[in-house]
């Protein structure tokens, strides 16, 4: 609830920072921060622990380590742990013995005088220690994500490296930790940057050519030159924007779907994936009626696998919805299980494929070539085929093109689940990329909306080139806003609510 108390305050404080310019004290350290709230979190997760981690930032960050560390003259050397005891401002009781750590400003993580408690983690200490930062003046306790918004605000982080952050304590899976941990350190806000300060070099030669081109200051071809950047810059940034949402989709999960029909082993694979019995399965058709939804850490990347309704035609009006829903989440999907009872599929060779192709068109969207790389074919119930029957199978089927790829498995005896999740692997590797190769990638919606405007208003510079050059220069102008609403350089202030939100207390 302490967020909730102090969240007018925080905003209060937040108004006025943002009402005057950004200037530094004698310490380094921005005025406007210098003037803030001291504030104090657990910065540790919650719960029993060993050792819990108590974070203060602020003005009165010395005043607090002076109190409740007992040093009563000097404060200890920077960024150097120190066994103390920890006690009461007020009554002096020994509250734990722990290590104190003090980080003068600038050289810290908010950039403010911030001091680290690390004691015991029981939930009576940590309250104790607690209750006795709130009783020293000046201190209250931290909202969501206040430290790095400080940070943030100090200049210590760029908005895209803030979000980065976000997504590494978030992260799940190694992918999900190898792109946050790409993006904290600045690789795509360095990208975003260098485009800001192209944009900003033609917005200032259009700008000279319109005021000084009459008096012959300004060198022939200025124009051209620009005319080029804008080019070369809308290309690389439509070209950014064509990364199939890799990064978007490693950062959210990929959305694989289970589907067919009925009694098929759809519900039987789920369970066998994410090995525990997360969905109901009966030999009477028509089981599963809602969609049956779990998140799966499949070769590092995060996955969404849904197991849905069987396909069929009901008269039944709860089985008629299940059906509607699996069809939308099937529209929806990254990648579809396509499961395929291999006992209806006809021995000759020709109506088993066209078997497929039809049971194919009766579960995919209608727009979605099979081929295209988000259908996978699992033929299950092959212990029920014979040997020789199975073979023949998997020759006519590799003969055939415009199939996806398929496997033969068996949810009953195991047969051919081993190769399945190897073709399962590298389908979503191939979606999500590798996060440390290449260009940085696109990961939030808003990066992506934000380009997508830049991109349009440097179309208007080439509308405008040769008709109106004042409007010209506006397009590219606006091209600026719109990349800087991304790194947190240029308006920023509207969208920093929705990014902060999302971090804990104490971060």
């Amino acid at each position: 609830m302490l967020p909730f108390i102090c969240r007018g305050i925080w905003r209060a404080a937040v108004q006025s920072f943002r009402t005057r310019p950004l200037t530094f004290t004698c310490d380094g350290v921005p005025a406007g921060l210098a003037d803030a709230d001291t504030i104090f979190a657990l910065s540790s997760g919650h719960g029993r622990c060993g050792v819990a981690v108590v974070r203060v930032s602020g003005p009165a960050s010395a005043t607090a380590l002076k109190s409740m560390a007992g040093f009563t003259q000097r404060l200890p050397p920077p960024r150097t742990a120190l066994l103390r005891r920890i006690t009461d401002p007020h009554s002096k009781e020994v509250l734990d013995r722990g290590l104190v750590l003090w980080f003068p400003a600038p050289h810290s993580f908010s950039g403010e005088d911030s001091v680290e408690f690390h004691i015991h983690g029981g939930p009576a200490v940590i309250t104790a220690v607690l209750q006795a930062l709130g009783s020293v003046p000046g201190m209250r306790p931290a909202e969501a994500g206040e430290f790095t918004r400080r940070a943030f605000q100090a200049g210590k982080l760029g908005l895209t490296e803030v979000e980065g952050l976000g997504d590494l304590i978030h992260a799940e899976t190694e992918a999900q930790r190898r792109q946050a941990l790409r993006q904290m350190s600045g690789d795509l806000g360095r990208l975003y940057q260098d485009w800001i300060q192209r944009l900003k070099r033609c917005l200032a030669h259009v700008e000279a050519f319109i005021d000084f081109s009459e008096d012959e200051l300004i060198e022939d071809g200025v124009l051209n030159q620009v005319d080029r950047s804008v080019c070369d810059l809308q290309t690389e940034m439509e070209g950014h924007l064509k990364d199939e949402r890799r990064g978007e989709r490693l950062r959210s999960g990929v959305q694989v779907v289970i589907a067919g029909a009925t009694n098929a082993g759809k519900s039987s694979l789920l369970n066998i994936l994410c090995q525990r019995p997360a969905a109901i399965v009966s030999p009477i058709a028509g089981t599963t009626r809602d969609i049956v939804e779990t998140a799966l850490d499949i070769g590092g990347f995060p996955v969404l696998l849904s197991d849905t309704a069987g396909l069929r035609d009901s008269p039944d009006l709860v089985e008629r919805e299940g059906v509607r829903r699996a069809r939308e989440r099937v529209e929806q999907a990254d990648l579809t299980l396509v499961v395929v009872d291999l006992t209806n599929i006809p021995s000759e060779a020709d109506e088993a494929l066209t078997f497929l192709r039809e049971h194919m068109r009766s579960v995919l969207p209608s727009h979605e070539p099979p081929d295209r790389g988000r259908c996978l074919l699992v033929l299950n119930k092959a212990d029920l085929l014979p040997e020789e029957r199975r073979q023949k199978l998997c020759r006519e089927l590799r003969a055939v093109c415009g199939l996806p790829p398929f496997c033969l498995i068996s949810c009953q005896t195991g047969e051919g689940l081993k190769n399945l999740l190897t073709v399962l692997i590298s389908a979503i590797r191939t979606m999500c990329g590798d996060p440390l190769s290449g260009a940085p990638t696109l990961t939030q919606a808003r990066h992506r909306a934000h380009l997508q405007q830049c991109v349009a208003a440097l179309a208007l510079y080439e509308r405008y080139r040769n008709t109106d050059l004042a409007l010209a220069a506006e397009g590219v102008r606006l091209a600026v806003t719109s990349l800087g609403r991304i790194t947190g350089r240029v308006g920023a202030e509207e969208i920093l609510d929705i990014i902060f939100k999302d971090f804990c207390i104490g971060k």
